[in-house]
């Protein structure tokens, strides 16, 4: 399955736009079921907009989506610090949109690296981000003083899927870059539907934004969303579970079959 580059399209006109994490959610359940979901995305794009709201880097999303997913409009990408438009296959960070998370991080990086060199549980992630430093978190041998001495720098700690650690600038994370972004564009927030499956998709699912936690979501953030009156908790998974979303908040006719 392969699916076009988007042209320039004007989402703010979209009867529906799906803003979505990709791990667990958007790349979540049964193969037959996301096909389903991206299929219906792509005869659909004169009313449907997507946007990626991920932890993942562009070239991450760049390749899965030469791979065969539907490409977004915009992205959301690295937990937040990064906002961009897609345009022929690649992604352009947008600048107005970028300023307050870069003056809120200013030159971090290598200070947050050093603070937490060998620290018990945490291993550096190779990729460097711009605007945040990521760790993979070893769950038994973790010392979360880690959440202290990040918060005494002046950033914010987050843990997600009990698997990630990362460091971001303080206020920033995928709620409030996302609501950056809805405003910017000028959708209508009723319009919007916003999923995820992760601690690090609380703020996206907590901003006030119709939102979905898909099944097989991480308890933690059952815990926290579930009775929010403008959160929908599926049993459907991943990408089931988000048409499953579609048809509680009627916010777009779904595929046959669905």
């Amino acid at each position: 399955m392969s699916f076009d580059h988007p042209h320039n399209r004007d989402i703010a006109g979209c009867r529906f736009v799906l803003a979505t994490d990709l791990d667990g959610t958007f790349l979540g359940g049964s193969e037959e079921d996301r096909a389903k979901l991206y299929q219906w995305i792509e005869d659909n794009r004169d009313t449907i907009g997507l946007i990626f709201v991920t932890g993942r880097d562009p070239k991450f999303i760049g390749e899965l989506c030469d791979g065969g997913v539907p490409w977004p409009e915009y992205v959301v990408g690295d937990v937040g610090t990064t906002i961009a438009r897609v345009e022929d296959g690649k992604i352009h960070p947008i600048e107005p949109l970028e300023v307050e998370i870069a003056e809120t991080w200013g030159n971090a990086g290598d200070t947050v690296r050093s603070a937490l060199e060998g620290h018990p549980g945490l291993t550096l992630q190779a990729t460097e981000f711009r605007y945040r430093v990521s760790y993979d978190l070893d769950a038994e041998n973790f010392d979360d003083s880690a959440h202290d001495i990040v918060r005494d720098m002046g950033h914010d700690p987050l843990v997600s899927d009990n698997r990630y650690f990362d460091v971001l600038p303080r206020g920033i994370s995928k709620g409030p870059s996302l609501r950056r972004l809805v405003t910017h564009l000028g959708i209508e927030e009723s319009r919007v539907l916003a999923a995820g499956d992760t601690l690090n998709d609380l703020s996206m699912l907590e901003c006030g934004l119709q939102a979905v936690a898909v099944g097989g979501a991480e308890q933690a953030l059952l815990d926290r969303v579930s009775r929010l009156p403008h959160v929908h908790t599926a049993e459907a998974i991943g990408a089931a579970g988000i048409l499953e979303a579609v048809e509680a908040f009627n916010l777009h006719p779904l595929p046959k079959g669905a």
